[in-house]
C-alpha cells in the first residue's frame, strides 16, 4: 500500500491540475490514475469547454490510462482525484477495475463514496473499492471555494438574444 507521503505528493500533482482548470473556466476538479509510481493519466474537468455532461476529471482519466495501458482493466492502480466521484464517475471506476481511490475534498451534495452514497463499498456489486479520504483536504476546497467565490463575484455576463 503507498505511503501518505506518496498519496501527498500524487495529490498535488493533482491540485497543480485543477488548478489549470480554472484557466480554462472549469470548476477544478482533477484526477491522475498512477500505476506504482508512474502517472498513466492526468486530467482536469472538461464540461464547460466541451459542453459535455459526462467529460468529468475521473471519466477522461480512466479512459487515458486504459489507452496507455491497451486494456479497460485497470489493475494494480490508484486514481487520485480532488473531489470525491460522483454516482456516474464510481460506477465507472468499478467498471474499469480500479483497487484504490484517494481523493481530497468530501462532496456533500453528490459525493459516492460515503458522503451522500457508499458505491465503493456496495455489496451488492462486483467490485470493491478501497477509498483513503481527506488527502489534501482543505488544499482542495480552498481551490473550489475560491473558484465559485470568484464566479459568484464577476460582473454578470449578457448572452445574446436567441433568434425570434
Amino acid at each position: 500500500m503507498p505511503s501518505n507521503e506518496q498519496d501527498q505528493a500524487f495529490m498535488r500533482v493533482a491540485l497543480k491540475e485543477a488548478a489549470r482548470a480554472t484557466e480554462l473556466g472549469e470548476v477544478p476538479i482533477a484526477a491522475l490514475v498512477v500505476q506504482g509510481d508512474r502517472i498513466l493519466a492526468q486530467t482536469h474537468n472538461y464540461r464547460e469547454l466541451w459542453q459535455y455532461p459526462t467529460a468529468h476529471a475521473e471519466i477522461i482519466a480512466i479512459r487515458a490510462a486504459a489507452t496507455t495501458l491497451g486494456s479497460w482493466r485497470l489493475l494494480d492502480t490508484t486514481l487520485y482525484v480532488t473531489l470525491e466521484p460522483c454516482t456516474m464517475c464510481i460506477g465507472a471506476i468499478i467498471l474499469a477495475r480500479i483497487p484504490r481511490i484517494v481523493f481530497g475534498a468530501r462532496d456533500p451534495k453528490a459525493g459516492a463514496c460515503g458522503s451522500v452514497f457508499d458505491l465503493s463499498s456496495e455489496p451488492k456489486l462486483n467490485h470493491r473499492v478501497s477509498v483513503t479520504s481527506g488527502v489534501l483536504e482543505q488544499e482542495s476546497q480552498a481551490l473550489l471555494q475560491k473558484f465559485f467565490r470568484e464566479l459568484r463575484e464577476a460582473p454578470p455576463t449578457t448572452k445574446p438574444s436567441p433568434p425570434q
